[in-house]
């Protein structure tokens, strides 16, 4: 079971690093095969996506051991593990504190093991998922995590244009737009700059915050 630890407005945690884009690693001992997969993530969607895509890609592997850390690396709160079937405390764990240890966040890594018909016993599988882990982390590209903030602005018709384009200015992004007697628009901003562009946004839209 996943021990998985919105928004008009939302603030993502401090800065830190987070790797820059997938990657992965493969370490075999004993015959039995350990991929290890890392993602940048945000949130526990993004935790299910990856999960699933990988079960879905090994079907016929052993187990699909997980660790996950979402914000600060040193923030438990938001950090979980799965040792799907492994013996407790063998697999997720020693994932997690190796993710911990170097102080990487909002990451996720699977490691899905082929079982190659020798056991390595309980000291042997945390060595083996710690050493997985440690290899995907060194094939990291780490960069700082820059916070985002996602908001709804209502405008008019007349006026959507010109907040679209104030998104561009601010290297936005618009996630997603409702009319009805006005329009909506769901924008995703570097938090640093959500003051800013409130500013320049005027007279020609609201920020909602409910």
């Amino acid at each position: 079971m996943l021990k998985l630890v919105r928004l008009v407005y939302h603030i993502l945690p401090m800065s830190h690093q987070t790797l820059s884009m997938p990657c992965q690693a493969v370490y075999e001992i004993k015959k039995s095969q350990f991929l290890a997969f890392a993602y940048p993530i945000t949130s526990k969607d993004d935790i299910m996506f990856h999960v699933k895509h990988l079960k879905d890609r090994y079907p016929d592997a052993r187990h699909h051991c997980l660790a996950y850390i979402i914000g600060d690396p040193h923030n438990t709160t938001h950090a979980g593990f799965d040792d799907d079937g492994e013996p407790n405390g063998t697999a997720g764990r020693p994932i997690l504190n190796v993710l911990q240890h170097q102080g990487v966040g909002n990451v996720l890594v699977v490691v899905v093991r082929y079982f190659g018909g020798i056991k390595l016993g309980a000291g042997g599988l945390t060595r083996a998922y710690s050493t997985a882990t440690q290899q995907v982390v060194d094939m990291m590209t780490l960069a700082p995590f820059i916070p985002k903030s996602v908001l709804t602005v209502a405008t008019t018709f007349a006026d959507e244009t010109y907040i679209r384009h104030l998104v561009g200015q601010y290297t936005g992004e618009i996630l997603d737009s409702q009319y009805s007697d006005k329009v909506l628009l769901q924008i995703q901003l570097d938090s640093e700059k959500v003051e800013q562009f409130g500013e320049k946004l005027g007279i020609y839209g609201e920020i909602l915050n409910d």
